[in-house]
């Protein structure tokens, strides 16, 4: 059996009741049309809700992969290439009412071939994007996990649609937009052709490039296993939101060449870069000085503070070294409550007490005693405008289950109490995490409970922040540039 079964597994479930149907565009029929008479073979597929949760709990992976409980995430399911089906144990396994079998979340590409969106973005909110990822990458007879990215993001900010012509500023939201993902600009000019043809505007259409420098593209079991996913975060609207999540108005196509083509390969994009040469240093001091406050505030308790450091590798990174990199956009910068940054070569579909111990040595677990939480506490990363949004999460370290997310909404005036009078206070934020908060508004309650969506008591935790997309640079935030956010354990004084 192929070593692919194990994904068409992965994707069978997802694709049930989550699977959005996608909604007619205007010209979408006549697009296909114009596309099957420039000789292309064109098959539909679809976005789906990728609910990391509910794989754990079904037992068809170990881990929860690191899920943003702050929102849903979508990803392209996309048929397989011409005269190549699904297994028929997965046929067997995906019976949903209308719905095709013969598509995935995990597909490889061929270097003339092209994966194109059409439709509209997400409805308003905070950030979105099309993230195109490396999933896995055969080394000799081992096939690695390395959930990386390729290159930069296709953002709210840079992405090009009928409210933001040619990437103008404008309006991305609830926009009519086309987006190519292939490595060949010929291919990419035969499909934008017969998108304008169907009526589409050039000015409303992206190319995301798959660089075949860096890339084994091709259908073989040793090729490289692709995903693209959307991102979109904090809705304006959640019920709009919501509707998009679950009957995304768009629709995925996979375009082949009927006949043999020449191949024109795009060199790696050019990348937008990190940072203003504008930090956050100068809060340090007052980082410093809220650090005090909450030690003073706790003193009766046992303290203990937690490490923080840069969670994952950089996507390119991580692809040239052959590690996980646990699915990171460049648009985005992560800080974790683990002493190192994850580094370890992995299996698809890894078990992460294996290779990563290091999430549970120290072990940071949290009991049900009121004198027993978590201070989180940091800079508020959107009020000095390193972000668009900024947010922490709670995780089980054994399966990096997400179980629940505060954003940087929650987090103006909370260190004020600690510092009434500092008026750098506004651009720092407290947080509690606690098995019982006691009606206290400025706290999370960490669920109980097996499986992935509550963390048990033995079991240990880790804090996961995200800082989201620097307005000046349309990309993520230069570590060097932002003042690390931190926690602090507190315990009975009575405790060893």
């Amino acid at each position: 059996m192929k070593r692919y079964l194990v994904f068409w597994l992965v994707s069978a479930l997802l694709v049930g009741p989550c699977l959005a149907r996608g909604g007619e565009t205007g010209g979408e029929e006549a697009f296909v049309q114009a596309l099957e008479e420039d000789g292309f073979i064109v098959q539909k597929g679809r976005l789906g809700y990728l609910d990391l949760i509910k794989l754990h709990e079904a037992g068809l992976v170990p881990s929860a992969y690191g899920n943003n409980p702050a929102t849903k995430y979508l990803a392209f399911f996309v048929p397989p290439a011409p005269g190549h089906t699904v297994d028929d144990q997965i046929s067997q396994v995906q019976r949903p009412p209308g719905v095709s079998g013969n598509v995935s979340a995990f597909w490889n590409l061929r270097p003339d071939e092209a994966v194109v969106f059409v439709g509209r973005t997400p409805p308003e909110c905070r950030y979105f994007c099309f993230d195109h990822i490396i999933m896995s990458r055969a080394y000799g007879n081992e096939t690695r996990w390395l959930f990386a990215n390729i290159a930069d993001a296709l953002n709210n900010l840079v992405i090009r649609t009928e409210g933001t012509p040619n990437g103008t500023p404008g309006n991305p939201y609830n926009q009519t937009t086309v987006i190519v993902a292939t490595a060949d600009r010929g291919i990419d000019q035969r499909i934008r052709a017969a998108a304008r043809s169907a009526g589409y505007s050039d000015d409303a259409m992206n190319t995301q490039v798959f660089p075949a420098s860096i890339l084994n593209l091709g259908l073989e079991n040793d090729s490289d296993t692709f995903a693209i996913h959307l991102r979109p975060a904090l809705f304006t609207d959640q019920q709009a939101g919501d509707n998009y999540i679950d009957n995304t108005p768009a629709t995925v196509l996979r375009v082949t060449p009927e006949n043999a083509t020449q191949l024109d390969p795009y060199g790696y994009p050019k990348l937008r870069v990190r940072g203003t040469g504008m930090t956050e240093l100068d809060l340090t001091d007052d980082l410093e000085d809220l650090r005090n406050a909450i030690l003073t505030r706790y003193s009766g308790l046992k303290a203990r503070e937690l490490p923080a450091s840069a969670g994952f590798p950089a996507g390119i990174d991580a692809i040239q070294r052959g590690i996980d990199a646990v699915g990171p956009t460049n648009d985005a910068a992560y800080l974790w409550s683990a002493n190192q940054t994850v580094s370890s070569a992995t299996p698809p579909f890894f078990n992460t007490s294996q290779y990563y111990g290091f999430l549970r040595d120290p072990a940071v677990t949290l009991g049900n005693d009121t004198d027993e939480f978590i201070i989180v506490y940091g800079v508020n990363h959107v009020a000095t405008g390193k972000a668009t949004y900024s947010s922490f999460a709670v995780y089980g370290a054994d399966v990096w289950n997400g179980v629940g997310s505060i954003t940087d909404l929650d987090f103006n005036g909370t260190a004020e109490e600690y510092l009434p009078d500092n008026p750098d206070a506004k651009y720092l934020y407290v947080y509690k995490i606690a098995r019982n908060c006691d009606g206290d508004p400025r706290c999370f309650e960490v669920p109980y409970g097996a499986g992935g969506h509550g963390i048990d008591l033995d079991q240990p935790l880790l804090i996961l922040w995200r800082i989201y997309l620097e307005n000046a640079t349309k990309t993520g935030p230069s570590y060097e540039e932002i003042v690390y956010d931190r926690a602090i354990k507190f315990d009975p004084a009575s405790q060893g």
